[in-house]
């Protein structure tokens, strides 16, 4: 099963939308879009996604990006 990176659409800020856009070219991941997901505090203060229901955050799009893929790579290792 894929990994599953969804991101919320008022979280989607520049830099954020422009990783989502790098996330979808790659096709070992499912990228979704909600209206919402339910984390609207952390939504308000910073970059933040969903990895197969785990919330990461950070303080930039790019560092964000950094963090999914990590987490990805981690959880791959205990399959």
């Amino acid at each position: 099963m894929r990994p599953l990176v969804e991101f919320c659409v008022n979280n989607l800020t520049e830099d954020v939308l422009a990783i989502k856009k790098e996330l979808e070219k790659d096709f070992e991941l499912d990228v979704l879009e909600y209206g919402c997901l339910g984390s609207c505090g952390i939504c308000a203060e910073q970059p933040f996604a969903m990895v197969d229901g785990e919330v990461i955050r950070a303080a930039t799009g790019a560092e964000l990006l950094e963090r999914i893929y990590k987490l990805i790579d981690e959880k791959e290792t205990y399959i």
